[in-house]
């Protein structure tokens, strides 16, 4: 849409759609500043202008519900320490939006606005799975940077949310997935007035003009860290997030 200025001299300038009409003696006509109105972002949504600016994990307030779709078993590892159960995975596949990966079946999807699909631990809401999909003018994540600047770019927008006190990179890397596509991993701890000290495994990758963006969080106090088996878990989790 071409920018409409105003003339120092001469009647004003016809706007379509507008009737005509000419300002008062003396009159200053106001500038005209016509931009494209910018997207409508969700939570932890991301343009490609500002990718991973908005911080999550979800909030835990949402009421459970049923998960909506067929899933089937993939795999089942140990319990951890201290006889904890096994968490069973089995396979979420979502196939309008085009990602799948595996979640714990015990964990039953709710709704939550901004969430393209959210999962959380029953009794304990913190401990959950998010997917955000937003559309992008990107065509591979690499256009906007390497994991690491992804990483930090993300640790920016979570140290300045007044909740943060703190949070640290674990590590970051990249790995191929469906069709050779480029998906991105970060680790990171996340201490915040909101939910105690966190361990969150997040992954992004970019398909059709659209980020998807991953975000597993789990507890990881000093008084019950983050054992080993529910490590393993949260981390195939993580390498299981693919498109489709």
């Amino acid at each position: 849409m071409p920018l409409v200025g105003s003339p120092r001299h001469g009647p004003p300038l016809k706007l379509a759609g507008r009737a005509q009409r000419r300002p008062p003696p003396r009159a200053i006509a106001p500038k005209c500043d016509i931009s494209s109105p910018p997207p409508r972002l969700t939570r932890r949504a991301v343009s490609a202008a500002s990718l991973l600016l908005t911080a999550l994990p979800f909030p835990a307030s949402s009421p459970q519900l049923p998960v909506a779709s067929a899933s089937e078993t993939e795999a089942e590892v140990g319990g951890g320490e201290g006889g904890a159960p096994a968490l069973e995975l089995e396979r979420y596949t979502d196939q309008d939006q085009g990602f799948t990966l595996l979640k714990p079946a015990s964990w039953p999807k709710v709704e939550k606005a901004g969430a393209t699909a959210l999962f959380q631990q029953e009794g304990k809401g913190s401990n959950n799975i998010g997917v955000v999909v937003n559309p992008v003018r990107l065509s591979s994540l690499t256009d906007f940077g390497t994991p690491q600047f992804v990483a930090d770019r993300l640790l920016q927008a979570e140290k300045k949310k007044e909740s943060t006190k703190s949070a640290e990179v674990i590590s970051t890397g990249e790995r191929s997935g469906r069709d050779g596509l480029t998906v991105y991993e970060i680790e990171y701890s996340l201490d915040s007035t909101r939910g105690g000290m966190k361990r969150i495994f997040s992954a992004a990758f970019v398909a059709s003009r659209k980020l998807y963006l991953l975000n597993v969080a789990y507890s990881d106090t000093e008084e019950k860290p983050l054992d080993k088996q529910t490590r393993l878990v949260l981390e195939e989790v993580l390498h299981s997030f693919d498109s489709v």
